[in-house]
């Protein structure tokens, strides 16, 4: 019969409570081994504690013993104990940021080559941003002395009732809306709301003042009053939200899907092209400077459209009943002052 395999105690640190009993059975007279009875501990650590942390005249002090278990708490782990222990690798470091090459470079080529002793990345960035790798940090691409704060993530918000592009029905003048907007770096909130009629290639926009849904769906009931369509398609954009409110049925394309809606990004292509540059702050961009740069791209004739324009092809399917107003010449010779 095999004899049961004896279960080891599990392993705990002692704490300021424990060094109390341990000081106040000594002073009782009890052994070693009752003392790690009482606690539950194994008689080794009973043992390494009083030997460890006893003081010169051989007494055992449990505020003397607490005290010194902090101090060598605090100095068990430090950032980048591993690099400085080993200067092999820590110059072999220092060599590759001096290269150039990132930490993650770096660790990843140690791995590689399965060097004996190597750290990961974290731990090259640990030592980094400590006192002893602050000098070699300017060797980064991003010249950062600490790790960068993580922006608290905003809990995003869903698109309500949201009917996906393939449940679309095939016939139909089917049209497509985004928007084209200021940098971000800048802050402004103004932008342009955009919607291009698929068939035809037709333009059609407004400058909205901000991004909110509200804004969005006024911006849409105003640029869609005067053009028939059946159907927009949309991207997943927070200022969609209220498309129950748009006047017409609304589909939307896949998440970071922007070929599924390939016209209105080919048309927000061509207004940056020739008029609108990227980067371009759309307060300087008035309405009217809008609506005429619409009348240039739809008066275009295009191949696609057998050397038509927008505007002619739009006249003969019924979704315009006529061409907007104004002087094209007029139009023309103002965007290219302002270009």
């Amino acid at each position: 019969m095999k004899k049961a395999k004896k279960r080891r105690r599990p392993f705990r640190h002692l704490n300021q409570f424990d060094r109390d009993r341990i000081e106040a059975l000594l002073e009782a007279g009890h052994k070693q081994k009752e003392i790690a009875g009482i606690l539950k501990v194994g008689a080794s650590t009973v043992s390494r504690e009083i030997k460890k942390r006893r003081k010169r005249n051989g007494y055992y002090s449990a505020l003397a013993a607490q005290r010194k278990a902090n101090v060598k708490r605090l100095n068990s782990k430090y950032q980048g104990m591993k690099i400085e222990r080993h200067s092999e690798l820590r110059l072999a470091i220092i060599a590759g940021l001096k290269q150039h090459r990132s930490p993650d470079e770096i660790a990843g080529r140690m791995k590689r080559e399965k060097q004996k002793i190597r750290v990961n990345a974290n731990a090259i960035y640990k030592r980094l941003y400590s006192v002893w790798g602050q000098p070699y940090c300017r060797y980064l691409c991003t010249k950062r002395y600490r790790r960068k704060k993580q922006k608290q993530t905003m809990k995003r918000e869903m698109i309500p009732d949201r009917i996906s592009l393939k449940q679309r029905p095939k016939r139909g003048e089917h049209a497509e809306g985004d928007l084209f907007v200021s940098p971000i770096k800048i802050g402004v909130q103004r932008s342009g709301a955009l919607i291009c009629v698929s068939s035809v290639q037709l333009l059609a926009g407004r400058m909205i003042e901000n991004k909110k849904p509200a804004t969005m769906a006024r911006a849409v009931k105003e640029i869609t009053a005067d053009i028939s369509i059946d159907d927009l398609t949309l991207d997943n954009g927070i200022e969609n939200k209220l498309h129950g409110q748009f006047g017409l049925s609304t589909y939307f394309a896949d998440p970071h899907s922007p070929w599924q809606k390939p016209h209105i990004e080919n048309g927000i292509g061509l207004l940056r092209r020739w008029f609108i540059k990227k980067g371009t702050d759309l307060r300087m961009i008035s309405e009217e400077q809008l609506q005429g740069y619409l009348r240039i791209l739809n008066g275009k004739y295009r191949k696609s459209l057998g050397y038509r324009s927008a505007y002619e092809a739009a006249l003969e399917r019924g979704i315009i009943q006529k061409i907007p107003d104004g002087d094209m010449e007029e139009v023309i010779k103002e965007s290219c002052i302002s270009l």
